[in-house]
């Protein structure tokens, strides 16, 4: 069955020929091909650098290293602070591409399956969901991210062309009584503001 959705380039790569629209290898596929628009490093999971960043923020909430060391657990408001004041973010490797999505469906973006398995690189959210209002909203032109996390102890280079994972185009159902109206401003997280 084929449905009223169509993958473009996003204006910032519009002319770049080497951009890749989303396309399925064969016919029995169920994915599109994603590709990196951009060379992109994703540093190791493991940099200790990293967590030193995250860790000195942190420390900075308490008044001895004693209550530090037996802090118990962290708000998810207080651990976004510790994130966003170390720089230590996960990676969004670029695809150059927007996907226009009919009402009652959404785009599901998953890694190839080769990543986790021959490269240690995985999503960070597990699976990417993709609403249709996330295309060309007022705040947002709508570019397709996917969000990497590298498990292996050094940097990964993505090269400009990489095959980096898939979209799958799904029907969804809603409940009974949703009575949902709000409309979207914005990209990554502007759902939760």
């Amino acid at each position: 069955m084929n449905i009223d959705a169509k993958f473009e380039k996003i204006s910032k790569y519009a002319e770049d020929n080497d951009i890749i629209v989303p396309f399925r290898k064969t016919s029995a596929s169920a994915g599109y091909d994603f590709y990196c628009a951009e060379d992109t490093v994703i540093p190791s999971f493991a940099n200790t650098d990293l967590w030193n960043r995250v860790a000195m923020e942190m420390a900075k909430d308490y008044k001895t290293e004693e209550e530090f060391e037996n802090a118990g657990p962290v708000s998810l408001d207080r651990v976004a602070g510790y994130i966003k004041r170390a720089h230590a973010k996960v990676t969004l490797v670029p695809t150059g591409i927007k996907c226009k999505i009919p009402k009652d469906h959404y785009l599901q973006l998953c890694v190839r399956s080769s990543l986790p398995l021959k490269h240690w690189l995985i999503l960070a959210n597990g699976v990417g969901i993709i609403d249709a209002d996330y295309c060309n909203n007022p705040d947002n032109e709508g570019e397709i991210f996917f969000q990497m996390i590298n498990l292996s102890p050094f940097p990964i280079q993505l090269k400009k062309g990489d095959k980096i994972g898939q979209g799958i185009i799904k029907p969804y159902e809603k409940v009974r009584n949703d009575n949902a109206e709000g409309s979207r401003q914005g990209g990554f997280g502007s759902t939760s503001r």
